[in-house]
């Protein structure tokens, strides 16, 4: 048997939002040590921009995504994937559930960043987030259980991350929503924040790291190592 056939296919359940995905996926082929194309991981992307938006179904503001994402897992499942990652964190509070239903093995972009925090020793990390994710505390109890704690923008500095994460997803981010993840990730860090986590995707896709005074942790980027990690796992 070749090393392809003994890799795990991998679901990507993306489309939350488009530019995630193509982020995500350029992330699993960098962490990838490959050295031809038949070395890389065999995957399978779902990307569908239909589904409802997370973080105001978890607000009670919107449609439940639950059908949509079970959909995709099932299309992906069907497609003969073993391994589901979702670069979308805040889809997190919807999806463990739909991914142990398909039988299918999620690899958790929470816990694979709570788990990096701790091996680093970080005693307190900020987290810039969706509204959903914060209120559903999706980060809260696996940081907690690595002996991390959580630290949030206030208010109104979580109203200025999610106008920046809404123009990422709209295509008209510029220098002032830049700015202000960069304001908020700085606040955080002088409450004692040692790592900022851009928990959600397009975060990065605006925020400059360089403007931060502590690491910006990826979690797209811990996601895709682990992802390559287990899917490779049985090449031996």
């Amino acid at each position: 048997m070749t090393s392809l056939g003994r890799a795990r296919m991998v679901g990507v359940l993306g489309g939350m939002g488009p530019a995630a995905t193509v982020d995500f996926y350029g992330k699993l082929v960098a962490e990838t040590a490959a050295t031809s194309d038949q070395e890389h991981v065999p995957v399978v992307i779902w990307g569908d921009p239909r589904v409802p938006d997370r973080s105001t179904s978890l607000l009670g503001q919107g449609e439940d995504p639950t059908p949509q994402l079970r959909r995709g897992i099932g299309a992906l499942r069907g497609a003969g994937c073993e391994l589901l990652a979702v670069p979308c964190n805040t889809a997190h509070a919807f999806v463990p559930r739909l991914a142990e239903e398909a039988g299918l093995e999620l690899v958790s972009i929470v816990e694979v960043t709570a788990a990096a925090l701790a091996a680093d020793g970080v005693p307190a990390a900020g987290l810039l987030a969706t509204t959903g994710t914060l209120r559903a505390d999706l980060y809260g109890p696996a940081l907690r259980r690595h002996g991390v704690t959580p630290i949030e923008p206030d208010e109104p500095g979580q109203r200025e991350v999610m106008a920046a994460i809404a123009a990422v997803k709209g295509g008209h981010a510029g220098r002032e929503h830049a700015d202000a993840l960069a304001a908020q990730a700085r606040s955080m860090a002088a409450r004692g924040a040692r790592r900022v986590v851009a928990a959600c995707t397009e975060v990065l896709l605006a925020l400059d790291p360089a403007t931060v005074p502590v690491p910006v942790v990826d979690p797209a980027r811990l996601l895709a190592r682990e992802v390559v990690r287990v899917a490779l796992a049985a090449r031996g």
